[in-house]
This record gives C-alpha cells, structure tokens and sequence, in this order.
C-alpha cells in the first residue's frame, strides 16, 4: 500500500513555491488564502520538516522545500500530461529553455517549419542568457551545455567554433589596406598580426573575461595579441555581430548564428584559422520523459533541422537513452 501525503496539499503546495506567496497561490486556486495556510501546516506536519521560511511579508523555500518542489512538481506535471492524452487533448504544450542568441539566429527562423510539420505542438520559448537549469520548473526541454544531470538524456545539436567576420565593405577596406583580391577565397590566409591591425569587437560572454575571444584566437596560433590592438567590448555575441555588421571592426562568430542567407549576404568570414571553444550544445529533457510525443516529435526535428543547416553532421550518432558526458563522443 503506498504511503502518500495530503494530496489535496499537493498542488497549494506547488503554487505557493512557484509564486512565493499564499494570497497569490490562494487566487490561483479559488480558494481562501486560510485554506491554502491549512493545506501547508498539514503538509509540513506530516513530512516532519519545515518547507517554507517567513520573515515578515517574505516567503522563502527551506532547502527541504526546494527539493521536495522539484518532484511534487515533475510528478503534477506527469499526471497533468497523462491525464490530456486520456482525454485527447488537441494539442501539446511544450516549454523549451534556450540561449537567447542560439534562439533569436536559429531557431526562431526554423520554427514555421515545426509548425508545418506538428501543428499540435505548442511551442513555449524560455530565452536565458546563461545555460539553463534542468529543472522541469523551468521547462520541459532545453538547449544547453550542461550534461551534469544525471536524469537527463542529451542529443548533439553543435560543437562551437568561432571564426572572424566583418562587413562586406569593412572587407573592402581591409583588401585595400592588405592589398588583397576581392574574394575572400581567392585569398590567401590573413595573419593573426594582421588581422590585429584592425578593431577587434569583443564578446564578454563567450569566456567570462574582458577580450577572452580574442585573447584565445590568437593563442590558438601560438601568438599574443598585441597591446596596440583595438578592443572593443560588447557583453553579448548578437551585439558584436551587430558591430561588425554596421562596419565597426572584426568580430568572432559562430555557425549558428550566420545560419540564414540574409546574415552570409551582409558579412564576409575572413580568410582565418576557427577557434573550437569547447562548448557543445544539447537539446535535452528527463529520461523518464522519452516516450512523450511531442517530446520525442520535437527532438528529431531538432536533430534534422541542426543536421540540414550543418551545425551537425550527420554521421553524428543519435541520442542512445544514456544521460551525462557518456553522450560525449
């Protein structure tokens, strides 16, 4: 026989962890805020532990209760999809957690054709500026490059690799400053000290540290840059490709975010060594998971789309169920 606790207490629960406040949580629910106070007093007495913290009018979760949130919620959000696929539910919600840049330049663009081919996926997009937690508080499906969580099951979209880029009439100027022929691949290669003599446009984000793109790309070829460089300093890569595109210098970008044919038409890759960065991006979602439609629907037109617009290749083998870096080939 299973021993459950108040299951009337379960989804008040929910609410006011992921509202952090009963009167919300008691809105919410239809019901009086009293009640909701109850459904938690009961809770908590039969667990033995404390799972929320009050200071005056601030409410926050016990380390007790942030764990016992995160599977009250997986399992309400179990019942909830097993009980819209008894009941025929037209379509399918779906949150996906993703990199803004990687959401903004690649996938947004691909969406119509997810639409064509699964109307009944709703589609949910959770932009984040840092990798996302794996937590189906946050979502149902990510892009990132954690494979730390072991209950997760990871599939290859891109391993990461940067190369310089800058607008086609910075490229002019730079041919007539080198004097290079006008196509880049009739060129030959430009040196790091070269490409130093012109505005480096710098993303913070990509290592966490003033020039550390460029810093690298010039390590790669065992050189420094050079002191007299230029640097110009954006937080984010959408800013330094806005940079280069508007003729401000030469700025280190990635496939993904040069994935469409009105991007390649404003920019030119330099005749230039890639910089392999280390971070390869996942599409992944709980094991437990696999078996869910729209799930699984959603995962093979990622690999398809990632596959046709070559950030993978595609002798690069699918998902085998394992979860964490034994996914890492």
């Amino acid at each position: 026989m299973m021993k459950l606790p108040p299951l009337r207490a379960l989804p008040m629960f929910e609410a006011v962890a992921r509202l952090n406040s009963f009167s919300k949580a008691a809105d919410e629910l239809a019901v009086s805020q009293s009640a909701v106070s109850h459904q938690i007093k009961a809770l908590e007495t039969y667990l033995g532990e404390p799972l929320f913290q009050r200071s005056g009018r601030y409410l926050t979760l016990t380390d007790e209760g942030r764990t016992f949130q995160e599977s009250v919620t997986s399992a309400l959000l179990q019942i909830e999809r097993a009980s819209e696929t008894l009941l025929g539910a037209p379509t399918s919600r779906l949150r996906l957690a993703v990199f803004s840049s990687f959401c903004v330049r690649w996938l947004i663009p691909r969406l119509p054709s997810l639409q064509r081919a699964h109307s009944q996926i709703d589609l949910a997009l959770e932009m984040t500026s840092t990798s996302p937690q794996l937590s189906d508080r946050v979502a149902d499906c990510f892009i990132t490059i954690n494979t730390s969580a072991r209950a997760f099951s990871y599939d290859l979209l891109y391993r990461e690799r940067l190369f310089p880029i800058c607008s086609r009439p910075y490229w002019r100027q730079i041919r007539e400053t080198l004097g290079l022929p006008e196509d880049p691949a009739d060129s030959r290669p430009l040196t790091p000290a070269e490409i130093a003599r012109f505005p480096l446009l710098s993303t913070y984000s990509i290592y966490d540290r003033e020039a550390g793109d460029w810093d690298t790309w010039f390590q790669v070829a065992g050189e420094s840059r050079p002191a007299r460089s230029r640097i110009q300093h954006f937080s984010h890569m959408l800013m330094a490709l806005e940079g280069a595109r508007f003729h401000q210098g030469i700025a280190l970008t990635n496939d993904y975010m040069l994935s469409e044919d009105p991007d390649t038409e404003d920019v030119v890759r330099l005749p230039c060594h890639s910089l392999i960065t280390g971070d390869s991006f996942y599409f992944a979602h709980k094991t437990s998971r696999r078996n869910e439609p729209a799930l699984r629907a959603v995962r093979r037109w990622l690999i398809e789309q990632a596959i046709a617009s070559g950030l993978r290749p595609a002798v690069e083998p699918p998902s085998t169920g394992h979860t964490g870096p034994a996914l890492h080939p």
